[in-house]
């Protein structure tokens, strides 16, 4: 195996292992934001709040989130790209292809990630979510 290929794919590989790491990381973080406002979603739902809505709070919470960070780690990942340049073999420095795949992963663990505990949250009983402690 050729230097060059053999740094590609180890590259490769990392950046898949980071991409899954990050992913399991924000459905942990989003899971438990969510969980942390077990109380005022319980309150919601006392008050008449309908499941679509409480799902659309989670989500639009979560999902903004996800956003400001998206935003975020797409100027970082671009701006620092050219520190890793000399690495890249036969490829651009900015390829929108991985760019935009590692995006949607990340979206979709945000969506499952808030989907999950508001789909639990809109089930759970409203007086035991006001009383736990």
């Amino acid at each position: 195996v050729k230097k060059p290929r053999f740094t590609a794919i180890v590259m490769s590989a990392f950046a898949a292992a980071a991409l899954l790491i990050a992913a399991i990381g924000l459905y942990g973080v989003l899971a438990f934001d969510v969980a942390e406002r077990h109380r005022e979603l319980g309150v919601r739902v006392a008050l008449g709040a309908t499941p679509a809505g409480i799902r659309s709070i989670v989500l639009r919470r979560g999902l903004g989130l996800v956003a400001i960070g998206l935003a975020i780690g797409a100027v970082a990942s671009v701006g620092l790209t050219r520190s890793i340049s000399s690495l890249l073999f036969d490829a651009p420095a900015v390829d929108p292809v991985p760019m935009i795949a590692a995006v949607l992963v990340l979206i979709a663990a945000a969506l499952l990630a808030t989907w999950v505990p508001a789909v639990r949250a809109t089930r759970a009983d409203p007086i035991e979510a006001l009383r736990a402690p």
